[in-house]
């Protein structure tokens, strides 16, 4: 038994310049930093991209020990918080567990509540951050309430508070602005106002062939003091409807709810935008399309059609859409 264990330690011993020359830390920097395996991950290298970033080292030895004995679980995309004085098998532990950071993408113009509920869905908020994003981090500003969380992709930290998530939406927001800023200082258009109108644009337009139509619409009635009718703005108003769904169908009694938003009892815009664009509609609300239309609809292929006067526009609606 005796010669056993001597023979152990000696071969312990002697396999420890070995296995630390091939399976050891690369070494080097000690802070830590953030190995990124992207969203598709289809064509992605993963060893290799560990090897370029100096995670583990690059030999025969360790790429072929891993082909043979490392089995990873299904990549997941994110972000991993990783080191240069990590073992190798560590850096594979670690690569096999929950990233750190996770991609979040959302494109359409959603009311703040939503976004919150994707973040609340992947960040793994409670319940009581849920909240405070509703009614806190997103409200710092009154010009904050709604609108500037910018539809885009994002690698999140997961253990990111919600109040700075906000933050991160709000920069990406005046990053995506700011080659509109000047141009909306030239026109006299308050960035505001052009957030209200790019919001509202989003949730009728049927495509980006018609959201530039849809803005010199707006502005058509504004200038001439006429209500908004907009649907969006009811649902707005409603919140999520009997179909638990935040932009479902409306009953037309919503018409009568005599909430600011609603554009068919008050002139004028919003008191907010009513979900947050991206910036091709915040162009359109800049640059509208020169229109003597004042009504509009879509039919059944999402084709719009305008009208001058409200006579033409029942015109419409009996021909496209009864």
């Amino acid at each position: 038994m005796k010669k056993i264990l001597i023979f152990l330690f000696v071969a312990i011993v002697i396999s420890l310049p070995f296995y630390w020359y091939y399976f050891g830390p690369v070494g080097g920097n000690k802070e830590t930093e953030i190995f990124i395996i992207p969203k598709n991950i289809e064509g992605f290298n993963l060893v290799g991209k560990l090897e370029e970033g100096k995670f583990i080292k690059k030999n025969k030895v360790l790429e072929f020990y891993i082909n043979t004995f490392v089995f990873f679980n299904e990549i997941k995309p994110g972000g991993y918080r990783l080191n240069k004085n990590m073992w190798a098998l560590d850096v594979f532990k670690k690569i096999n567990s929950k990233p750190d950071l996770v991609w979040i993408s959302y494109s359409s113009c959603l009311r703040k509540e939503q976004i919150g509920e994707i973040m609340a869905s992947r960040l793994g908020w409670s319940n009581q951050e849920l909240e405070k994003w509703n009614t806190i981090y997103t409200n710092s500003k009154p010009e904050y309430f709604e609108g500037v969380y910018y539809p885009d992709t994002y690698l999140i930290p997961v253990d990111e508070g919600g109040d700075k998530v906000a933050q991160r939406l709000i920069n990406r927001f005046n990053e995506k602005f700011s080659s509109l800023a000047d141009k909306y200082i030239s026109a006299n258009i308050r960035w505001v106002t052009g957030l209200k109108i790019a919001s509202l644009i989003a949730r009728e337009a049927a495509g980006a062939a018609d959201m530039k139509l849809i803005s010199g619409i707006i502005w058509n009635r504004l200038d001439k003091g006429m209500p908004l009718q907009i649907d969006a703005t009811m649902q707005y108003t409603l919140g999520k409807n009997g179909q638990n769904k935040w932009w479902g169908a409306i009953d037309l009694k919503e018409q009568k709810n005599d909430s600011p938003y609603n554009s068919y009892l008050h002139k004028g815009l919003p008191p907010t935008p009513i979900c947050s664009p991206n910036i091709d509609y915040i162009d359109a609300a800049l640059n509208p399309e020169e229109t003597d239309c004042l009504f509009y609809l879509h039919d059944h292929f999402k084709q719009i059609h305008c009208a001058v006067t409200y006579e033409e526009h029942l015109q419409n609606i009996k021909k496209y859409l009864d």
